[in-house]
């Protein structure tokens, strides 16, 4: 475009005015202004004749809302594009009605930038033009062309943006699957959406997630056959297949792992007289690689968790085997902890997380030599502070992963006292952890009820004598009193005791 243009950018963010400036001043026919506020944007658009604005809405002081009335007011023909990091269709509209021309998001390519100045001074020279001309209808009509263009654009970016939220939330492939679908029906005016395994070995498809519109189902089974799977499956290119003499109008969209297809999204409207457009094409193929990359990566996931889990446990079973006294000690601590966490009403997240660290609280007493794990006497006081080390040890290898921070925190500190006289770091009642204090009442009870090293397992009831004497002082008296409930009620019960029961 001919001549230096002066352009504006409002924004408070520093690096965002830094980088405007560098980018457009290096390519050149640019002269940048810079500022902070909005104050300081009016004081330049008096001194200056600016030719595009780019202002950032959300700014302390003066928004840029109000900001662009002000300069509109001063001067109704300078472009104004909108930069922000929150989109949303509310200040979209909000802005359409204060001589915005473009609207863009943050992150933004610098690149595209000199085109979209290019574009809106294009856009300012018609609508000058025409005001100089003073011919209303044809300035009316370049404005409504404008800000429906802007309209669809932002209807693209709302419906992008709500693609990605919700995908975003999924934790699972079954949630993920239902979102895909529900989210099909949504951006498209489908009558029903399907999502469907695909498999060579598969010869009859069925669908495992699906949208219905309303409430008529009858005609689900047949709306699409194994030729409109297959043939997409076939070529893995989205596709719209139009329907005639009263079949309905499809889109199949292929889902692909590794370039391989393991799903086929498809799409149903039964009104011979509405179509499919190639923005729904697109729309839907958006989504359905953004699920696929998902897919993947949850899958992925899942392995790595189940795997590690596999592996650390393995660490334990090695512990337990090397003293038999203590075999399934953890199983069974786990056991008991996850029964009081149901009585207290814990979460299923919190259940989960008593699960992983009741199996594997003992992990660090790998780190801790024969000579005084598998000790037959009492051992000495040199001797207990080497094992008092085991939480900590535990803790680490558990810190390593970074995948399991509550779980390492009840590790480390299953030892603690309420009184504060436990190990490592002496917490005193409600710093404690609190399924941390559920694990420590179901560890002792399992460790007073086998047989150790160097005692014999002691009666059920001497075990629940010294559990109640210690409520208060080494145990948390409310998880005590679930406890005592639970070993009444002959929900919890020691190993010895379903050895006779069995027996």
């Amino acid at each position: 475009m001919a001549g230096n243009l002066k352009i504006l950018v409002v924004d408070d963010e520093e690096i965002i005015l830094n980088i405007f400036k560098d980018y457009l001043e290096a390519v050149g026919a640019y002269t940048v202004f810079t500022t902070t506020d909005g104050f300081e944007a009016l004081e330049v658009i008096n001194k200056e004749k600016i030719d595009c604005c780019f202002i950032d809405l959300s700014m302390p002081v003066m928004d840029g809302l109000e900001l662009i009335k002000r300069i509109h007011h001063h001067d109704n023909t300078i472009p104004m594009i909108v930069m922000t990091g929150y989109p949303s269709m509310d200040n979209a509209v909000k802005t359409l009605k204060n001589g915005v021309v473009d609207y863009v998001t943050k992150p933004m390519k610098m690149d595209q930038v000199p085109p979209t100045i290019e574009r809106v001074m294009r856009e300012r020279s018609l609508f000058v033009d025409n005001a100089l001309l003073k011919e209303e209808a044809k300035k009316n009509e370049v404005l409504l062309k404008i800000n429906t263009e802007l309209q669809g654009k932002l209807k693209e970016v709302e419906t992008i943006n709500l693609i990605l939220q919700q995908l975003d939330q999924t934790t699972s492939s079954k949630d993920l699957f239902t979102v895909l679908v529900n989210l099909a029906g949504e951006v498209t005016n489908c009558d029903e959406a399907h999502f469907c395994l695909y498999s060579q070995d598969i010869s009859d498809p069925v669908p495992i997630a699906s949208f219905f519109r309303d409430e008529d189902r009858s005609a689900a089974r047949t709306l699409f056959g194994h030729t409109t799977i297959g043939e997409v499956a076939q070529g893995g290119i989205p596709s719209i297949i139009h329907g005639f003499d009263g079949k309905p109008n499809s889109m199949a969209i292929p889902l692909k792992i590794r370039s391989n297809i393991f799903g086929i999204l498809v799409s149903l409207i039964r009104d011979g007289g509405r179509r499919f457009s190639e923005k729904d094409l697109y729309f839907l193929n958006f989504l359905a690689e953004k699920a696929s990359f998902l897919i993947e990566n949850l899958a992925l996931y899942g392995n790595i968790y189940e795997n590690l889990f596999s592996t650390l446990y393995a660490f334990v079973e090695t512990i337990e085997a090397r003293d038999p006294y203590t075999r399934q000690h953890s199983a069974r601590v786990t056991d008991y902890s996850i029964s009081i966490a149901k009585a207290l009403g814990c979460s299923v997240e919190e259940i989960e997380i008593l699960n992983v660290s009741g199996n594997l609280h003992d992990i660090g007493k790998i780190g801790i030599p024969d000579s005084i794990l598998l000790k037959p006497d009492r051992i000495t006081q040199s001797e207990y502070e080497v094992i008092k080390k085991h939480p900590v040890i535990g803790s680490t290898i558990i810190g390593h992963f970074n995948l399991w921070s509550q779980e390492q925190q009840i590790i480390r500190h299953h030892h603690e006292r309420w009184d504060g006289n436990g190990y490592p770091d002496g917490l005193r009642g409600e710093e404690i952890p609190f399924l941390a204090r559920i694990l420590a009442v179901a560890d002792v009870y399992d460790a007073l009820t086998s047989d150790r090293s160097y005692r014999k397992r002691l009666d059920d009831e001497i075990a629940i004598k010294i559990i109640k004497e210690n409520a208060g002082t080494q145990f948390d008296e409310k998880i005590v009193d679930i406890f005592l409930m639970l070993y009444k009620q002959g929900e919890i019960q020691s190993s010895s005791n379903l050895q006779v029961l069995a027996a």
